[in-house]
């Protein structure tokens, strides 16, 4: 006996297929749960609740409309951030404010990077401190611009300028900030141009070769040096090196500061001193 088999023509589904909840949610890997807060948080309302048994039912359509909200999703935005865009909020202006929220956070965690970094060279090198980015605020000074012989005259140049600064009226600020300014890059051998400043209260009348400015806020890549300045060499190295690793450029005047010193410490161990190196990120 001859057997005939039937064979019916598939059915061509349509946009306006009904699926039920647990079908919808397998196509999409996602699960029912999710599907009912999304419902619940008015996110994504099924297109049938059928009046009887409560089924929910979805459409191909509105894969659309759930990838986008995964989507978001995975981008940081918080569902009542991906409501507002589809009920029609500007969707280019939240997506250009959240953008930027984005950039801050990585911004914030690339600080934190370069601390962890800094305690690592702290550790490789021996440093006292790690190297550190911070922010340098700004300051009133009063400074000397000269010119050395050898950076060992430096010391001999500053009672000029404390006797300027007595002469003149001056009030140091505090906590007391005393540093040497570099207008030219790199080590020289003499003839070094530097510029001597002492923080204030205030500006005061010009005195001889006693200026007044103001300095502005800065970004700067800081390491402690102690000890003898004759070691110095070692701490620029260690500073210099994380700026470059650390997608970095000098952006400004180096700076050293001095902490304790000469003139109060006897022994050089104890010498205490911080080069400030200005910084900005690398553009590409």
């Amino acid at each position: 006996m001859e057997m005939k088999q039937e064979h019916k023509p598939c059915e061509v589904k349509t946009s306006d297929t009904l699926y039920k909840i647990g079908m919808f949610a397998a196509m999409n890997h996602v699960t029912v749960k999710t599907l009912r807060f999304y419902e619940e948080q008015g996110l994504l309302i099924p297109a049938l609740i059928h009046p009887d048994t409560g089924y929910r039912y979805y459409t191909l359509s509105q894969m659309a409309v759930l990838h986008q909200i995964t989507a978001l999703k995975l981008a940081g935005f918080k569902l009542e951030e991906i409501a507002n865009i589809n009920s029609g909020a500007d969707e280019i202006a939240v997506l250009l404010k959240k953008k930027a929220e984005l950039l801050e956070k990585i911004a914030d965690i690339t600080r934190q990077i370069a601390v962890v970094d800094g305690y690592l060279a702290k550790k490789k090198t021996g440093l006292s401190s790690p190297v550190l980015i911070k922010t340098i605020p700004e300051t009133t000074v009063a400074f000397m611009r000269i010119r050395l012989e050898s950076y060992d005259c430096l010391f001999d140049r500053m009672p000029e300028m404390g006797a300027l600064m007595e002469k003149a009226g001056c009030e140091c600020a505090l906590p007391e900030y005393c540093f040497t300014a570099y207008p030219e890059p790199g080590y020289k051998d003499g003839d070094i141009p530097v510029e001597i400043c002492e923080s204030v209260v205030e500006a005061k009348k010009e005195i001889g070769d006693l200026k007044f400015k103001t300095m502005p806020e800065i970004q700067a890549a800081c390491v402690f040096h102690k000890g003898s300045y004759r070691t110095f060499s070692e701490s620029y190295e260690t500073v210099l090196r994380y700026i470059e690793e650390n997608g970095c450029e000098i952006a400004g005047e180096i700076r050293e500061s001095y902490i304790d010193g000469v003139w109060n410490k006897d022994d050089e161990s104890r010498w205490l001193s911080e080069i400030q190196v200005p910084v900005r990120r690398k553009t590409e």
